[in-house]
């Protein structure tokens, strides 16, 4: 049976990777189903992650669709919206350590060997055939993933802190968002799983405008032109052009308690409150 399921995943994988066209949204989609909860829209609005956060070449864009769906299977599992947040970033860093067995990184740039801004490049990376890598690897770790994410929702949760917050949380929060969607962004706290990578507030902001964008009945989807993109223009504006959350923020969270703490103390208000301030630019944009 387990060896039915892992094809069965393995299959799922690949299919829904050409049939919803970005590795975001193709493992939203997955493990959303495999809950028995489909979110199509928020699953959408996922498509501007792939390729790193706006193709800026960060963490891939399977681990922020897979740790979406685990913050909202987590506000399922649990009342208490605090508890539902730390386990949500706890089960996202069980599918990162899953990832990272299967690549030896996180990060799109390292898998894929493409600078998706770069137009010379991606054409290499179209012609030479080495997105196939990418479907290969979504079915081979789609199976790795969906256990990942049961036992990091599973695991017993000792210790926690009384109130755990997360910085991507308080975006969506700011943005007007549901108690489901905030939960969906806890995950991405601190650079999703508190990696310390790319910002998880940005990645959380990006995809919220996403989903109004896609909400307003535009005939296209959300932009993946990172020129054009005005949360990634606010934002860097902000950071000077920085968007590793341990550079933007000085340190590196080892534990929930000290990203709480930090967020506490007023840590990147400022940026989080520019950032929710994009939804309403996007809201009134034609």
């Amino acid at each position: 049976m387990k060896t039915l399921r892992k094809e069965r995943a393995k299959l799922r994988g690949t299919r829904a990777f050409l049939k919803k066209g970005t590795c975001s949204r193709t493992f939203f989609y997955i493990l959303d189903r495999e809950f028995g909860h489909p979110r199509e829209e928020e699953e959408k609005a996922t498509d501007p992650l792939a390729g790193g956060i706006l193709q800026q070449g960060y963490q891939c864009g399977m681990l922020w669709g897979a740790s979406m769906a685990v913050g909202a299977e987590a506000h399922r599992r649990y009342e208490d919206p605090y508890k539902a947040t730390a386990v949500a970033i706890l089960a996202t860093q069980h599918i990162m350590q899953s990832f990272e067995n299967r690549t030896s990184s996180i990060e799109c740039e390292d898998i894929t060997h493409t600078d998706f801004q770069n137009k010379k490049s991606f054409a290499r990376y179209m012609l030479s055939g080495k997105f196939v890598s990418c479907f290969k690897l979504a079915g081979k770790w789609a199976p790795e993933a969906l256990d990942a994410a049961e036992k990091g929702l599973a695991a017993d949760q000792v210790d926690l802190p009384e109130k755990t917050m997360s910085c991507a949380s308080e975006v969506i929060r700011l943005m007007g968002g549901s108690e489901e969607q905030i939960r969906m962004a806890a995950g991405l706290a601190g650079g999703l799983g508190l990696s310390g990578s790319g910002c998880g507030a940005l990645a959380a902001a990006v995809w919220m405008n996403a989903l109004i964008h896609n909400r307003q009945g535009r005939e296209k989807s959300a932009s993946f032109d990172p020129s054009t993109d005005s949360t990634l223009k606010v934002f860097y504006e902000e950071t000077d052009y920085e968007i590793s959350c341990e550079n933007i923020c000085g340190q590196r969270f080892n534990t929930l308690d000290e990203h709480t703490d930090f967020l506490k103390n007023g840590g990147c208000k400022k940026l989080m409150d520019v950032l929710a301030g994009t939804a309403d630019e996007n809201s009134e944009d034609a």
